[in-house]
C-alpha cells in the first residue's frame, strides 16, 4: 500500500495544533529546511499576498517534500487553475480564500481531488513521490487524495452564517478564518477578540466538531490571543510569516545589544 505523509494532517488527527509559517518575501528553497528545524509542521506559500512566481512556490514545495514539513500554497481566489499546478509540483494542500458558500466549496474539492473524488487532470508521475514511475497511477493519486489538505477561508460575516452548509462538504478538511479581513470587514480592525469575533470562532469551530472537519485561524496578530484561540479548539494555526519572524527577532536582538551598549557605557 502506498502512502504520503503530511505533517500538518497527522498533526491534527492527535488533536493537536498544526503551527504553520506564513512564506512571503523568503525566495529560496533552503527556507523549507530552516522552518523545519524551527518546528513548524507546514509552510503556508502565499501567492495571493506576494509577487512569487509559480517556479519559486514549486521549488520550495519541493524541498519541503524533503525536510519533512507540508507545503500548503494560498493561490488567488477562485484560481483553480493555478492550485492545480501548484499541487502538480508537489503541494500538499491548497488555500482558497474567500470562500462564500457551500457551493464553492464543492467546486474547490472537485477540482482539487484525484478521481473517483474530484475531477482534477493527471500528469503521469507525481511530484509527492519524487516523480517515481514505479508508483503505480492509481495508488499514487489515492495516497495524494487522502493526504491532501483543502483549506477554505472564511473572511466575511456572511460567510460565518454558512460555516455550518461549508463543513458539511465532503473533502473540504479546514474552515480557516481570516481574522485580519473579518475584523476589517466588521469595522473592527486589529481587535482579534472582540466579542463578535469570538463569537464567529466559536460558530466555526462548532460547525467543524459537528463534521469532523478542523477549525484553523490566521491573521491573529498577538500569541496570547493565539493560544486563547488553540485553547478554544483551533487545530490548523498559520502563526506569522517570514516578515514579522525576521523584524520581531531582529528587534529583540538590537534591542538586547543596545541595551548593552548603554549599560557599558553608563558603566
Amino acid at each position: 500500500m502506498v502512502t504520503l505523509a503530511n505533517p500538518a494532517r497527522e498533526r491534527m488527527k492527535r488533536n493537536e495544533a498544526a503551527l504553520g509559517a506564513g512564506i512571503r518575501h523568503s525566495r529560496h528553497a533552503e527556507i523549507a529546511g530552516a522552518l523545519a528545524v524551527a518546528g513548524f509542521d507546514f509552510l503556508f506559500i502565499d501567492l495571493e499576498h506576494s509577487s512569487m512566481a509559480l517556479d519559486v512556490a514549486s521549488q520550495i514545495s519541493a524541498a519541503a517534500l524533503h525536510a519533512g514539513i507540508a507545503p500548503i500554497v494560498r493561490v488567488p481566489e477562485g484560481d483553480h487553475n493555478l492550485a492545480s499546478r501548484v499541487l502538480d509540483s508537489g503541494a500538499l494542500g491548497i488555500v482558497m480564500p474567500h470562500v462564500e458558500s457551500a457551493a464553492e466549496a464543492r467546486e474547490i474539492v472537485d477540482r482539487q481531488k484525484f478521481p473517483p473524488l474530484g475531477h482534477r487532470s493527471t500528469s503521469g508521475p507525481i511530484a509527492q513521490f519524487s516523480y517515481n514511475g514505479a508508483v503505480a497511477a492509481k495508488e499514487g493519486t489515492q495516497a495524494v487524495n487522502e493526504s491532501l489538505l483543502v483549506v477554505v477561508m472564511l473572511e466575511t460575516e456572511n460567510a460565518i452564517s454558512k460555516a455550518e452548509e461549508i463543513a458539511a462538504v465532503p473533502g473540504v478538511d479546514v474552515l480557516m478564518i481570516g481574522t485580519g479581513d473579518l475584523t476589517s470587514s466588521l469595522g473592527l480592525h486589529g481587535q482579534f477578540e472582540h466579542e463578535r469575533i469570538l463569537k464567529a470562532y466559536d460558530t466555526v469551530i462548532k460547525a467543524c466538531a459537528r463534521h469532523n472537519k478542523w477549525p484553523g485561524m490566521g491573521g491573529v496578530g498577538t500569541e496570547d490571543a493565539m493560544a486563547r484561540y488553540i485553547g478554544r479548539g483551533i487545530r490548523f494555526v498559520l502563526a506569522g510569516n517570514d516578515l514579522i519572524f525576521i523584524t520581531q527577532a531582529g528587534t529583540r536582538r538590537t534591542a538586547a545589544l543596545r541595551g548593552k551598549e548603554k549599560a557599558r557605557d553608563a558603566a
